[in-house]
């Protein structure tokens, strides 16, 4: 079965309306063998706060080292959002088996009357996925209510009630009190049930749990909260610390810490204070466990800063209460104008959104892209009828998002609100990624097809027309149609996947040569922009580098080869030694591909591994390096092998720092190899230029040290660093999956004030990878441009070259036959042991491309 016949499969479960009871749930896990029955769960209910409180649980266990599940509702873009394993989405291919189990009992279900609902199913696909990936914990939000929701199919060793406000009145009940008594029977068996409810319904989650402990806000320092009652866990929200974070304190009778979270707004304080209590009721996490799992706990379009000039805000708000705190917090800003982009569902109180709302200067009302959208007219009245500024109204949240952008100044404010799918249709902006294919022959084209899900018959119709230019992207369903009508008109392809569902992104692969693109996005530039159409062209024209000439006006035909992918610009050597400059000199691979030489000072990696932990052989080292052309001197002070022990920090620095101050003034830029943020800070401070970061941000602090350095980040994929050896991770596609992961760790750098020329994407060679995943990356290795960053290729003398009958100590000739095929295929930055074979690899290479540019002896 293919990935889209399964998602339509269960989409089309929408159609059987929710009714109470875990009773189909449950029969539907028999059916499956019960596969959830050793995995331990956490339950979170709440009217609001129950997708931040559970991923704020999840990274606290994960960085405890436990293996967690989570599954929460609903998703941004993709129906895989909803189940995760250790953060990374549950496969095409796993929901495609799913389904496959699934399909025949659940249409005799249907054909009694009684067939499971689209969350019911979900929920077995969650369960199912935790159970055969064998997780240590699994979190699981809660759909509606508590007593009656499908989730409650399990018996949790922890939950909690974060919050209650008037919602579903119809199955829930008709006051605050009978909705906690409903939530309230999420309680566990064994352990105090957590809450953040207060008054009345807190006495309804009493009648019910019995045993709870509350958590609260210290107002002022008062030992009570406003309703007469002490919590039992004090939260302090201390206000932020910079535009992306905030500080917070907890108290317990027994144990407090302080941390910075990435989620901002009091409420968010209170949902960490209830995370950090349940993840000690499944273990005793130490503090420091707390409160790094907590500031690494991103959740995307909830009060999510994406840019500061102007103050850029997506927050997913869909209730008025959620309207009221995302106003408190945003209250905390400075800002001039208020830019709002508002787009709801019918079924909400809309003027009591906007009355909660600050009042805007101007509005810009959209409609996401699902029949379950208000009409943009309805709610621009709303905002008329409020007072607000200037209203107008767009097709789509896109084009509403570049209006409000277009009329923004530096100083203003532009914030996205109404509801988690405006909120994903305008992140979009931010997170597509236009993959530029490399088809070289029918088969490149076959496989460009299958994987964006395109159904056999069109795959066999036009593998054939896939032979110039071949552009994979993901669309709104009415993007991919116009874009799909406009392609055709002008004589190129496109290939849409079999996923047809208003309020999920649609694979498409655009076929063309060069000339039909250029046509196809002036022509989307030019007209009227409707359903976010310039943006699509915008990112069409980068993706292509349109600007830089590859098409003519005359619309004559290049060679029909993929173009060069960037690699970068001549090194000068001015910024050598010196911290916070290098974005003011030119990178070295602006305009081609630079070399970066590893220097461990170490005595344990995996090749170099005590040759130069002496400082004086380690500055010997350095010098050669530059003396064979290096552009980038890479020094790392802790092994990631296989099996390799940490090393504490102190150790770390004392074997990096020194030989840093002593090479710091070699005509090259100096690179720290590091997972810490504390040693990246000192070396830069010692004088390096950029830090490699092998785990992708793991360290909360490591991105904003970057951003105040001003220096390069390499952001590399790992799923395990230190690698654990025979670890088995399921790609649908390793090179797009990839991708997919890396765009959300970019997003983080750039948020915290780096430009995408300053990030460096490493896919993490050998890490969480098999050889033919290593290979079919260097093979694909362009397609990580579609990033908008430098890309670093490191495989030097890695064991992926078994594959091709090279042991260790046998690999220096097939790493320097990769580094070649990496540079001819576009890699910006190729990180080698071997310096003098592998700066040969790059300069034949690069002269084979081009010989008439690159020519060393001149």
């Amino acid at each position: 079965m293919e990935y889209h016949e399964a998602a339509d499969f269960l989409f089309d479960l929408r159609r059987f309306r929710p009714k109470p009871g875990t009773a189909s749930t449950a029969r539907l896990l028999a059916h499956l063998g019960n596969p959830h029955a050793d995995v331990d769960f956490v339950q979170i209910a709440g009217s609001n706060g129950k997708g931040s409180t559970a991923r704020m649980l999840e990274r606290t266990l994960r960085e405890a080292g436990y293996s967690v599940g989570l599954y929460t509702s609903p998703h941004l873009e993709d129906l895989r959002e909803r189940v995760r394993v250790d953060g990374r989405k549950i496969p095409q291919s796993a929901v495609s088996e799913y389904v496959e189990r699934v399909r025949e009992y659940i249409t005799e279900r249907a054909a009694d009357g009684e067939s499971p609902t689209f969350f019911e199913t979900m929920t077995g696909l969650a369960l199912w996925q935790f159970g055969r990936e064998d997780v240590d914990v699994a979190v699981l939000e809660v759909g509606i209510g508590g007593k009656y929701d499908a989730t409650s199919v399990v018996d949790p060793i922890a939950s909690t009630v974060t919050s209650v406000t008037l919602e579903h009145t119809g199955i829930l009940g008709d006051t605050e009190s009978e909705i906690a008594r409903d939530k309230a029977h999420v309680a566990p068996d064994d352990a105090p049930l957590v809450t953040a409810v207060t008054g009345e319904p807190l006495e309804a989650v009493r009648d019910v749990a019995g045993d709870v402990v509350t958590v609260g806000t210290d107002l002022d320092g008062a030992d009570e909260s406003d309703d007469g009652t002490n919590p039992d866990v004090r939260v302090t929200y201390e206000g932020r610390t910079n535009h992306t974070e905030a500080a917070v304190s907890i108290d317990a009778d027994d144990w407090d810490l302080e941390t910075r979270i990435p989620l901002l707004g009091e409420h968010q304080a209170i949902n960490a204070g209830i995370a950090a209590v349940l993840a000690r009721q499944v273990d005793d996490i130490s503090d420091a466990t707390l409160e790094r799992g907590l500031r690494s706990a991103h959740w995307p379009g909830r009060f999510e800063v994406m840019d500061t000039e102007p103050l850029v805000v997506l927050d997913g708000a869909h209730n008025p209460g959620a309207c009221e705190r995302l106003a408190e917090t945003l209250a905390t800003y400075d800002y001039d104008d208020l830019h709002l982009v508002f787009g709801a569902m019918h079924d909400k109180d809309h003027r009591e959104m906007v009355a909660a709302l600050p009042t805007p200067d101007a509005v810009v009302t959209a409609e996401p892209n699902l029949d379950r959208a208000e009409d943009r007219d309805v709610l621009a009245a709303a905002f008329d009828d409020a007072g607000a500024g200037a209203v107008r109204t767009e097709d789509a949240v896109q084009d509403a998002l570049a209006a409000a952008l277009e009329d923004a100044d530096g100083d203003d404010c532009v914030l996205v609100t109404g509801s988690l799918f405006a909120v994903a249709e305008a992140r979009s902006r931010w997170t597509r990624t236009d993959v530029p294919k490399r088809v070289r022959d029918l088969a490149d084209a076959r496989d460009a097809l299958e994987g964006a899900n395109v159904a056999p018959g069109d795959v066999e119709r036009l593998d054939g027309d896939a032979v110039h230019r071949v552009v994979r992207t993901a669309l709104r369903d009415r993007q991919a149609t116009v874009l799909k009508e406009e392609l055709l008109r002008l004589g190129g392809e496109c290939a849409l996947s079999g996923l047809d569902r208003d309020d999920e992104v649609v694979d498409a692969v655009l076929m063309g040569t060069l000339a039909q693109f250029e046509s196809l996005v002036e022509t989307l530039e030019t007209r009227a922009r409707p359903h976010g159409l310039a943006d699509v062209a915008r990112a069409l024209r980068e993706t292509l580098e349109l600007d830089a000439g590859n098409g003519d006006e005359s619309g004559d035909e290049t060679d029909g080869e993929p173009s060069p992918a960037k690699p970068s610009l001549g090194y000068s050597g001015s910024a050598a030694g010196t911290t916070g400059d290098a974005t003011e000199s030119e990178y070295p691979w602006t305009d081609r591909t630079a070399v970066m030489g590893i220097l461990n000072v170490t005595p344990d990696s995996f090749h170099d591994g005590g040759r130069y932990d002496a400082l004086e052989d380690a500055v010997t080292r350095a010098e050669e390096l530059i003396e064979a052309d290096v552009d980038v001197i890479d020094v790392g002070g802790e092994s990631t092998r296989p099996g390799a022990d940490p090393v504490p920090v102190e150790e770390e620095l004392d074997r990096v720092v020194p030989l840093v101050e002593r090479i710091a003034d070699l005509d090259a830029l100096i690179s720290v190899d590091t997972r810490r943020a504390a040693v990246a800070d000192a070396a830069l401070a010692a004088g390096a230029d950029i830090i490699n970061d092998v785990t992708g941000l793991e360290d909360p602090e490591m991105r904003f040290v970057a951003a105040e350095h001003d220096a390069g980040l390499v952001v590399m994929h790992s799923i395990d660093a230190p690698v654990v050896p025979d670890r088995d991770i399921d790609y649908d596609d390793v090179v797009a999956d990839v991708i997919d992961q890396l765009s959300e760790r970019v997003l983080l750098a750039e948020k915290a004030g780096l430009d995408r020329e300053q990030i460096i994407v490493d896919p993490g060679i050998g890490f969480g990878k098999s050889a033919a995943e290593n290979f079919e990356i260097l093979d694909r290795i362009d397609e990580f441009h579609a990033l908008g960053c430098p890309v670093l290729f490191g495989h030097s003398r890695k064991s992926m070259f078994a594959k091709v009958g090279h042991e260790a100590g046998e690999r220096l000739q097939p790493t320097v036959a990769a580094t070649a095929l990496a540079a001819d295929r576009g890699a910006d930055l190729i990180r080698v042991h071997d310096a003098d074979e592998n700066v040969a690899a790059v300069r034949t290479a690069l002269a084979a491309r081009d010989p008439e540019r690159f020519d060393w002896d001149s």
